[in-house]
């Protein structure tokens, strides 16, 4: 630790480089032992930086914070460490292409951001009517099975930030059992690229519907040991009970959505005010807590995933009467083939699907060659559908000249919304606290980034 006030011994610093005040560089130890003996210099205000590289800032995110001894009197959010220009990639590549990139940003939640592009797409196609009642319930089913998914790692995550072990090793424990769901349904645990213009790329494989059956079974079971281990623990409450307050006024001026916001005892969520994907016809509650605070937040997430369970299991009747119904939009000209069939190496196409395609006609494969490497073409306008994400109203405006590319794509991501709310939270608490406060927003640098 230096303390040294001289600025003249510092060769690598001009007397404007730093900040006024005196500089300490710290080294892991006790912060008992960086103010030890420094007398009433100790009142003075040290600003630090938590992150970019922290293992509680759930990602690369750097927080400036401003303290007084261990109280937090300004802080600020760094972002932009994990930038990577998804939505300007998305202008030279096909509107089916642009599935590929936008799964990939809040990568914990890629369904959602698959889901919000599509609808837009299909909004300025006209065709939103003409989605297959199927691919309409096995994106509802994708979607509430990536809720629990996403709560779960929420739950994990900041209960690991402040010490509780056992519900991190049970929260992943669950979410391993999601994504094994994922990949079975759509090949991959993550960026699935499964839900597309016109519907959704194939049907459920065999088996699936038994598999999606038992994990309900097994989560309404292990569900209630969350309640039972969080609920009334005095620990848990002591750390998360009346930290990161933020009232209602709050969230209505700063634009914040999803469980921050119905912590505040206000029930906003698009699937109820603004249905989309027919979620008007499943039967679930909007869950709100009346706290304003953190330990409410965890209570919404945890009853939010109890009713993620409800609609899942509503989706898994309803497809068990859907056995061999279309999941992909009948116009052609849209709608890239779903009935494909695995090869016996398990990679590529099987033989015979291949002999279908190349047999039906010459023109019908030129039309398929065009399709894949040009793409259809986009009526001129703009549209914005958002949908309900885990962490609040995700909403995609796109932008079409007519072409067979995005014009524009703009995601309103809630998490970079949300973040917003970090001073608020945290200014006049303690150190600590600006982990939970955090922690409760839930945010995703992939989504805040872009």
């Amino acid at each position: 630790m230096s303390t040294d006030t001289s600025r003249q011994q510092d060769l690598y610093a001009s007397p404007g480089d730093t900040s006024q005040g005196r500089v300490f560089t710290v080294t892991g130890q006790d912060w008992d032992t960086i103010t030890e003996g420094l007398g009433e210099s100790a009142e003075e205000r040290v600003v630090v930086n938590m992150g970019p590289q922290h293992p509680s800032t759930h990602g690369v995110l750097r927080l400036i914070l401003e303290l007084e001894g261990e109280t937090v009197t300004e802080a600020r959010c760094g972002i932009g460490y994990l930038h990577t220009g998804i939505e300007k990639n998305m202008e030279y590549r096909s509107w089916v292409q642009g599935v590929t990139f936008c799964t990939r940003m809040d990568y914990l939640s890629p369904f959602y951001n698959e889901a919000t592009y599509v609808l837009g797409v299909e909004r300025l196609l006209d065709i939103e009517d003409d989605i297959p009642e199927k691919a309409q319930v096995m994106r509802v089913l994708l979607m509430e099975l990536n809720r629990i998914s996403s709560h779960l790692v929420a739950i994990a995550t900041g209960g690991m930030e402040i010490g509780a072990l056992t519900v991190m090793t049970i929260g992943f424990r669950e979410r391993e059992l999601v994504l094994d769901l994922f990949e079975l349904i759509t090949g991959l645990r993550m960026n699935h690229a499964f839900i597309r213009p016109g519907g959704v790329a194939q049907d459920l494989p065999p088996g699936a519907l038994d598999e999606i059956r038992d994990f309900i079974a097994l989560m309404k079971k292990r569900l209630p040991e969350y309640a039972a281990l969080c609920n009334a623990n005095p620990i848990f409450k002591g750390r998360l009970v009346d930290v990161g307050h933020l009232d209602l006024a709050g969230c209505i001026a700063l634009g914040i959505t999803g469980p921050v916001l119905r912590s505040t005892g206000y029930a906003w969520d698009l699937r109820k005010v603004q249905p989309y994907s027919g979620y008007e016809d499943y039967d679930f509650d909007v869950q709100t807590w009346d706290t304003c605070d953190s330990y409410g937040r965890f209570r919404i997430r945890l009853n939010e995933m109890s009713e993620s369970l409800r609609i899942v299991e509503q989706c898994a009747d309803r497809l068990a009467g859907l056995e061999g119904a279309p999941v992909m939009i009948g116009d052609k000209k849209v709608a890239w083939p779903s009935q494909l069939a695995i090869g016996s190496d398990g990679m590529g196409n099987s033989l015979d699907h291949i002999r279908h395609i190349m047999g039906e006609s010459m023109e019908a494969l030129i039309h398929h060659f065009k399709l894949v490497t040009e793409g259809f073409r986009v009526p001129a306008g703009q549209a914005y559908v958002p949908v309900e994400s885990p962490r609040g109203e995700l909403g995609a405006h796109v932008v079409s000249d007519g072409g067979t590319r995005p014009f524009r794509a703009h995601f309103r991501d809630p998490s970079f919304t949300n973040l917003q709310a970090t001073s608020v939270m945290s200014e006049g608490g303690m150190v600590a606290d600006v982990i939970v406060a955090i922690a409760s927003i839930d945010p995703v640098m992939g989504g805040v980034d872009r």
